[in-house]
């Protein structure tokens, strides 16, 4: 499985984005997927993950009520919208998928198998 992360960019504090994650691989519906962040001089952090069909999804406290995950598995993406922007979510955003046929979700970046290049969120205040 090959991810390819997209959608990034420079938005003023309060706007919105949507990252997009583009998988190749026919088993794409079969994995759950996760995203997180690195910013710069921290370590990568869980920001949300989605189980395999969609129908579970869970938050990083720090963005919950902000940003929506989910998933088109029929287009084989999966997406991340960002809402209420501020400066403290500026990182380089990562989507990850976990080579396993499960409903479950994971937020520990551990158990996730493929990662994508990873896309650039800049939040200006």
């Amino acid at each position: 499985v090959q991810l390819a992360e997209s959608g990034g960019g420079l938005v003023q504090a309060g706007g919105s984005l949507r990252l997009s994650c583009a998988a190749s691989g026919r088993t794409f519906s079969s994995y759950p997927m996760g995203w997180f962040r690195q910013a710069p001089g921290k370590e990568r952090e869980f920001v949300a993950t989605i189980n395999l069909i969609g129908g579970s999804t869970y938050y990083a406290d720090s963005v919950k009520g902000r940003f929506t995950i989910s998933r088109d598995n029929g287009k084989n993406t999966v997406y991340l919208q960002m809402n209420s922007l501020n400066p403290e979510d500026t990182a380089v955003y990562y989507c990850a998928a976990r080579r396993v046929y499960s409903a479950g979700i994971y937020s520990r970046a551990g158990l996730y198998d493929y990662w994508g290049q990873g896309t650039q969120v800049t939040v200006s205040s």
